[in-house]
C-alpha cells in the first residue's frame, strides 16, 4: 500500500518544503517510487525541483477538476521521483473549495485512485496555515511529518496543531498518526538551539527522529538551481542530514 505522509506546521519557514524536496530525493535513491504533492500556492516544493508550469495542469486541477493525479505528476531529476506541481491558482482553489461537497476529501480521492504500485510514498506539502489545502492533506494522509524550527517559537503554535490533528482524526480520518517530528535549522553554536531540541525530545519522545537538521548554506542555496541537495552539494552536512532522516522513515516502516 502507498504510504501517504503529510509535512505540516502552520508556521511559515520552518522547513516544510525543503523537507518534502530533500527526504524524497534521498527516499527514491533508496530505491522507492515517490510522488511529491505539492499543496502550498507558493509552490516551493514544485520549483525546487526545478519543474516550471506553464500551460500544464496542476493540483488545481485535480482538486477541482478531477484530473488524475498521475497524469499532473512531472517527473525530477532524482530518479524515481516526481512532483504534482503546484501554481498561484491553489488560491483560487482555497476559495472554490469552501462550497465544495465533501470538499475535505477531494485530495484523499484522487490519492485512492492512484493506479496501485505507481508509487511506495506521496509526501505532502503544506501551506503555512491550518486551511482547507492542509486539511485535505491531513484527510489523505496515514502520518502527519512535522517539521519545528530549533529557535524560540518553536513550540508556539504546536497546541493549535495537535488539535486539528485530533479533529481530523476524529471526525475525517481515524487512522492518522503523528509518525514523526523533525528538528529543523540547528545551529550547535546557541544554548538555545540546544534547549529547544531538550524540550522537543521531551514533549514528543521517541516520535522525534534522531537527526537534527542543521543550519546549511547549500540547504538554502539548492532550491535556486531547482535540485535537491542530493544533486547540488552531496557532501555537504544539510545533504548527509536528510540522508540519514530517510534511512530513519525506512527503518519507522
Amino acid at each position: 500500500m502507498t504510504n501517504v505522509v503529510a509535512i505540516v506546521n502552520q508556521k511559515g519557514g520552518v522547513g516544510k518544503s525543503t523537507t518534502a524536496i530533500n527526504l524524497s530525493a534521498y527516499l527514491a535513491t533508496l530505491g522507492e517510487r515517490v510522488l511529491v504533492v505539492d499543496m502550498d500556492p507558493q509552490g516551493n516544493a514544485t520549483s525546487g525541483l526545478g519543474v516550471s508550469v506553464n500551460d500544464g495542469s496542476c493540483m488545481y486541477d485535480v482538486l477541482l477538476e478531477g484530473k488524475p493525479l498521475e497524469q499532473v505528476a512531472v517527473p525530477s531529476e532524482v530518479e524515481g521521483l516526481s512532483i504534482a506541481p503546484a501554481t498561484i491558482n491553489l488560491v483560487g482553489a482555497e476559495v472554490e473549495l469552501v462550497s465544495a461537497l465533501a470538499r475535505e476529501f477531494k485530495l484523499k480521492r484522487a490519492v485512492d485512485k492512484l493506479p496501485e504500485g505507481l508509487y511506495d510514498r506521496v509526501v505532502i506539502d503544506c501551506p503555512p496555515s491550518l486551511d482547507l489545502l492542509t486539511l485535505n492533506a491531513l484527510t489523505a494522509a496515514h502520518e502527519v511529518l512535522i517539521p519545528m524550527q530549533c529557535e524560540y517559537y518553536a513550540l508556539e503554535g504546536l497546541t493549535q496543531l495537535m488539535r486539528s490533528i485530533r479533529m481530523v482524526r476524529g471526525e475525517l480520518n481515524p487512522g492518522l498518526k503523528v509518525g514523526g517530528v523533525l528538528l529543523t535549522m540547528f545551529d550547535a553554536r546557541t544554548n538555545l538551539a540546544h534547549q529547544v531540541v531538550d524540550e522537543v525530545r521531551s514533549f514528543f519522545g521517541d516520535q522525534v527522529f534522531r537527526t537534527v537538521i542543521p543550519r546549511n548554506v547549500r540547504l538554502s542555496e539548492a532550491p535556486s538551481f531547482g535540485l535537491p541537495v542530493a544533486l547540488y552539494a552531496p557532501k555537504s552536512s544539510g545533504a548527509e542530514a536528510y540522508a540519514a532522516v530517510a534511512e530513519e522513515v525506512v527503518g519507522r516502516g
